[in-house]
């Protein structure tokens, strides 16, 4: 089942039902007014949602076209986000271009952080900032959880994910370091994120979704140009099941929760990995591919984004076709002259 959120001039916007190859869709409000409104009574009202959906590929109840760029964020706004760093290549690279190094328990306890969530930008709303702040992209997936018990097990974890979204968790790379000086975590490094048109259910992946993973290559573009190719499930350290045990250790987590993998990231005959250019899997945001550079050159060439550039996100099944559908965003942004 897919599930998605259009605009109707209201902050939830308007539920439906989209169709396997994203090309229809069809009103669910009667069943519930919003993905939330689903979400909170999920064990009741997914079974008729999948019904509408079975229905919309028969052609059996009126359809209209779906178009990505009328999609809000699945879930606009979220009880709680919460993004962990489940590829540790990525981890090891960013803390490298800080300085910083990579405590030992990084590798057996997942590192996780808890971001802006009662705003996320859809998926063709404007990347906006200051190009002094280092905007960088960073592709990532997701998973929308139901009510989550306080002290729920890995395995039991898996049990609550309802929907699997991708993700653009927007970075001001040049705003970290001071921020997290202060030992006190991210707040305006870590604006709004994007989200992809469309959320999957897990049982609609098929095999691509195993044992709490995602797996094929996240594709991620810039300015047209391939700059990312990532496979979702490769080294991943930490599946989705350990994430959210991780953040229910101490509380409950309300349905609609939103946990992050973080950047997805893939190492090459055991090192940091290659640009797609190189024959390599790339890089699924910019900020490792100037570590990459740092590291064999001595500086980073790579600039962050600037206005006008357009990050595209998205991921393909084996015949090619579109998932999630696909984030893409256009930068406007403000030069250090304005």
């Amino acid at each position: 089942m897919k599930l998605a959120t259009l605009r109707d001039g209201t902050r939830d916007g308007r539920l439906v039902v989209v169709s396997n190859d994203l090309t229809r869709c069809t009103d669910a409000t009667r069943i519930a007014p919003s993905l939330q409104a689903a979400l909170d009574e999920w064990d009741r009202i997914a079974p008729d949602l999948a019904a509408l959906g079975r229905s919309v590929e028969t052609g059996s109840v009126p359809v209209e076209r779906f178009h990505e760029r009328s999609a809000m964020a699945p879930l606009p706004r979220a009880y709680q986000w919460l993004d962990g760093s489940a590829y540790l290549n990525h981890v090891e690279l960013v803390r490298k271009a800080r300085g910083a190094e990579m405590p030992q328990s990084f590798y057996t306890d997942p590192l996780m952080y808890q971001g802006m969530s009662d705003g996320f930008l859809g998926a063709r709303d404007a990347l906006t900032g200051h190009e002094d702040w280092g905007i960088d992209f960073e592709g990532e997936v997701a998973v929308i959880t139901g009510d989550v018990p306080m002290g729920c097990s890995q395995a039991d974890a898996l049990r609550h994910i309802r929907l699997v979204v991708l993700i653009n968790d927007v970075s001001l790379r040049n705003l970290i370091p001071a921020e997290l000086g202060k030992g006190f975590g991210f707040v305006q490094s870590k604006p709004a994120c994007a989200v992809s048109p469309v959320a999957v259910t897990p049982e609609a992946l098929g095999d691509a979704w195993t044992d709490g993973k995602l797996s094929g290559p996240l594709l991620c573009d810039l300015n047209g140009e391939p700059f990312g190719r990532a496979d979702a499930g490769q080294e991943m350290s930490f599946h989705f099941g350990e994430l959210i045990a991780h953040a229910a250790k101490t509380r409950s987590l309300s349905a609609g929760t939103i946990i992050g993998s973080g950047t997805v990231s893939n190492k090459l005959n055991g090192g940091p990995g290659k640009p797609v250019a190189q024959g390599g899997a790339g890089y699924s945001c910019i900020a490792e591919m100037r570590m990459i550079e740092q590291i064999a050159d001595g500086k980073a060439a790579t600039p962050f984004l600037s206005d006008g550039d357009i990050v595209r996100i998205e991921m393909k099944d084996d015949e090619g076709h579109s998932i999630f559908g696909a984030i893409e965003q256009v930068v406007e942004a403000e030069s250090s002259e304005d």
